[in-house]
């Protein structure tokens, strides 16, 4: 019933999207053609050479829809996703239309027609998603086209689950109970019950009252897996699999294809891939040649001052472990009196270290003893944006205290970073840290870098930690 409900929605989704691309379309036509609102210049097309455009137009940006998924149950579905999937459909088809025009050398057809078209559309499908959400969030809310599920299997996944349902009514989702082996009937968790023993399924899948079954296993019953799956599959019962492995793979991990051998990598990594690599190393080495200059000045001031305030050198070398577990030389503007280096790099510094210097402490306070790093980012040590590198001994240490600590040696560490402008400097939690470093690296993106660094001018260079 719930998949016969489905189609038909997809069906009337699809014809309206149609109604509105062509309403759109006739829209900027009119505007820009007929309206007499904008001034035409040179040969204006006929309004059916408009028209049989159409019949091309409409088809292919509902391939292209498709193409973005914006025909997927929306249940799961973020009104976030389904805005960008209609921005970059029509953006592609804009630009498909004009390669189009300029290969059969058609240059009456306004493109300025095309644009306003754009607009039109990516708004009103805008709209119609966000009327189409609402309706569908108070049906489910309110008791109708609902999904009833069954869970097998009582693990963290299953809770995981039931509170994500529990927070989300507007997915319509009904949890009918959990099967396990290992817990009593009548246990529950918020609210749902333990209803029986995995081989109750014989008696409840032939009842065909079910939507979907899902498997939410332990980790330590997959070996039951393959004859719970072969029960759901000859049922016709929809079934999906939510592995219980939240402990051991990451929230955002993706799957490869080897000519049909799934593997799920434990940790997506953006920077992983050349182009994005390639994004990122091109602004790290514009972005530092732009900052030394603008800098430039205040370094040569700091340099001096240094000098003037404290015997020793300007600048302070200090190792860290970079990208791979390889070892650098990060270079800062020396704030503290010189001192051994076996002492050095065991050591935190702490409020009121008598070994930092009184014009050391203003630079350390204020961020710019930090500034010659970016000659780290010139040389490929470091970036602009990323984890914070550490001492060899540390990394050592915390290696073994706290987990995935070592992940963050996946990217090159940065001048500045997503837990630097959220207030994790200095003395501050390395677990709170990390939880941030990683989310860093598992959700990159070059927009994401522009965020930090801006907000690293309101909140990084002044560090209340920073002794």
């Amino acid at each position: 019933m719930i998949k016969n409900n489905q189609r038909q929605l997809n069906q009337l989704h699809v014809v309206l999207d149609g109604i509105i691309i062509g309403f759109s379309y006739w829209l900027a036509w009119y505007i820009r053609i007929s309206s007499g609102l904008i001034e035409q210049h040179g040969a204006v097309l006929p309004a059916r050479d408009y028209l049989y455009a159409l019949f091309f137009i409409i088809p292919v940006y509902l391939i292209l829809y498709n193409i973005m998924h914006l025909y997927a149950q929306k249940r799961l579905r973020g009104r976030r996703e389904e805005f960008a999937g209609i921005f970059k459909a029509n953006g592609i088809g804009l630009i498909l239309f004009i390669l189009v025009l300029y290969i059969i050398g058609q240059v009456n057809f306004s493109r300025q027609m095309l644009f306003i078209f754009f607009c039109f559309n990516t708004i009103f499908g805008c709209i119609f998603r966000y009327t189409l959400h609402s309706i569908l969030n108070h049906f489910r809310k309110t008791g109708f086209n609902q999904k009833h599920i069954l869970l097998v299997g009582y693990s963290n996944a299953a809770e995981a689950f039931i509170d994500r349902v529990a927070a989300n009514p507007q997915w319509g989702y009904i949890i009918r109970g959990i099967l396990d082996d290992n817990m009593e009937s009548g246990s529950h968790y918020n609210g749902i019950k333990v209803i029986g023993r995995i081989d109750n399924l014989f008696v409840i899948l032939p009842e065909n009252r079910l939507d979907e079954i899902a498997i939410t296993l332990s980790i330590e019953e997959y070996d039951k897996l393959a004859k719970i799956v072969n029960m759901c599959e000859k049922s016709g019962v929809h079934t999906k699999f939510i592995p219980d492995y939240n402990n051991i793979i990451t929230s955002n991990p993706y799957t490869e294809d080897l000519f049909g051998l799934p593997v799920i990598n434990i940790r997506y990594v953006p920077l992983q891939e050349s182009f994005n690599r390639f994004i990122k190393r091109a602004f790290d080495i514009v972005g530092a040649v732009f900052a030394i200059i603008l800098f430039s000045p205040l370094m040569l001031l700091v340099a001096l001052l240094i000098k003037l305030t404290s015997p020793g050198p300007v600048i302070f070398k200090q190792e860290r472990i970079g990208i791979h577990n390889k070892s650098f030389k990060m270079y800062k503007f020396r704030s503290m009196q010189v001192q051994k280096e076996n002492v050095e790099k065991k050591c935190w510094t702490t409020e009121n270290d008598p070994r930092v210097t009184g014009f050391g402490k203003f630079i350390r306070a204020t961020s710019i003893d930090e500034l010659p790093q970016l000659f780290n980012v010139l040389t490929g040590s470091m970036s602009l944006v990323g984890p914070r590198p550490e001492r060899p001994y540390f990394v050592d240490k915390f290696k073994e205290e706290i987990p995935r600590y070592m992940v963050k040696h996946q990217v090159r560490p940065g001048m500045t970073g997503w837990a630097q402008v959220n207030g994790y400097r200095g003395n501050t939690s390395i677990r709170h840290r990390i939880d941030f470093d990683l989310y860093y690296i598992e959700h990159w993106t070059f927009g994401f870098d522009i965020k930090i660094l801006f907000l690293t001018f309101f909140k990084g260079f002044i560090n209340k930690n920073a002794y």
